[in-house]
């Protein structure tokens, strides 16, 4: 039987590039997932009652990986930059192949210039994915579970019309009562 403990020494004992490689292999096996099981219910049923699911999903979603991530980074405030540390640990944006984050003294905007689950669809001969919807209901609520006072704005995402160098952008400011 293997514990915690023993995972943990296993882990310890591998090296850093290789731990790191791990970890993207898992995130990206994440995505993977994410992205079988929209496929297979967009077959069996239609892309509009996949995008349902993916919606209620990653709502919920969001919620579990802001308190896990505010636990296992150990960030007591609710604050913006403490938000962008938050927002740049997500699976999301871990597993972004050209994302950008930028903060500044009121905002936090992250943005997805290279869209691999696109850019996937577009080469199997699928349309483009109207994930605004899905994406939104993540940030809306891992923003609110961060911090109520935290709203988030999509600047762009499909199925708005978006330049070639950029795929979606959102934007995350504190509101001051």
């Amino acid at each position: 039987m293997t514990s915690r403990d023993d995972n943990k020494k296993f882990l310890e004992s591998l090296p850093k590039d290789k731990l790191m490689d791990l970890m993207f292999t898992h995130i990206r096996g994440l995505w993977t997932v994410d992205g079988l099981y929209f496929l297979g219910i967009e077959d069996r049923e239609s892309t509009e009652a996949a995008t349902e699911t993916d919606v209620n999903v990653w709502r919920v979603m969001g919620k579990i990986e802001a308190r896990r991530l505010r636990e296992v980074l150990e960030i007591k405030d609710g604050g913006l930059q403490s938000l962008a540390k938050a927002l740049r640990s997500t699976s999301w944006f871990l597993d972004l192949e050209d994302g950008e984050l930028v903060e500044t003294k009121d905002s936090v905007i992250l943005r997805n210039l290279k869209c691999r689950v696109q850019t996937t669809r577009i080469g199997k001969g699928l349309p483009e994915f109207s994930c605004k919807g899905v994406r939104s209901a993540f940030f809306i609520a891992f923003a609110k579970e961060f911090n109520p006072d935290i709203e988030m704005t999509c600047k762009v995402c499909p199925p708005d019309k978006h330049p070639d160098n950029l795929w979606c952008e959102w934007e995350f400011r504190q509101r001051h009562h």
